[in-house]
């Protein structure tokens, strides 16, 4: 894995940026929490890497449990706090497709992934990286041609070409590998 080639890092937001609520969603602004050291590990990443994307399956959308303001709030809070502390998220897609729609956007789709090319098109997804805590993150990665990075305690995956407990232990191997 060359990570000091990559030029674009996307992420995927609950279980990696912010705490997952377990089977139910990040719905308000109130039940976002971050994850512990993700706020270092974007300012770390932000040094090294050109574009960070987070790339968010939001299915309680399509359920009604809540609405794209409710979760455009939520994404502002974010980039908002990642910025007071030096990091960055260039951009923030999310699907509000519910899993039985098989939606291209729906990771393991890849059109957030086009989307993301369409705004920058400057992204080579040899060259890019995701960062992701399940099968549908690994998927997307490898149907757009990333390296996949997993995040969290996992029985080996094979789609993961690395394994991580945290995106801060991520941060610190992408930053010992600029350090060579």
């Amino acid at each position: 894995m060359h990570l000091n080639s990559a030029t674009t890092l996307f992420l995927d937001r609950d279980g990696v940026i912010n705490v997952r609520l377990m089977n139910d969603y990040v719905k308000r602004l109130e039940e976002f929490k971050f994850l512990p050291g993700v706020l270092d590990a974007l300012n770390m990443l932000s040094k090294h890497i050109q574009r960070i994307v987070v790339v968010t399956n939001q299915q309680g959308i399509s359920k009604g449990l809540y609405n794209a303001s409710d979760l455009e709030k939520i994404h502002a809070y974010m980039c908002a706090e990642i910025k007071k502390r030096g990091g960055k998220i260039n951009a923030v897609y999310f699907s509000p497709n519910a899993a039985s729609e098989n939606s291209p956007l729906r990771k393991p789709g890849i059109g957030m992934a086009l989307l993301a090319k369409k705004d920058f098109p400057e992204i080579d997804f040899a060259n890019a990286i995701m960062v992701g805590d399940s099968h549908s993150d690994m998927g997307f990665a490898r149907n757009a041609g990333m390296q996949a990075v997993f995040v969290g305690d996992a029985p080996s995956l094979p789609e993961a070409d690395m394994y991580v407990n945290s995106l801060f232990d991520f941060a610190q191997i992408v930053v010992k590998s600029y350090n060579r």
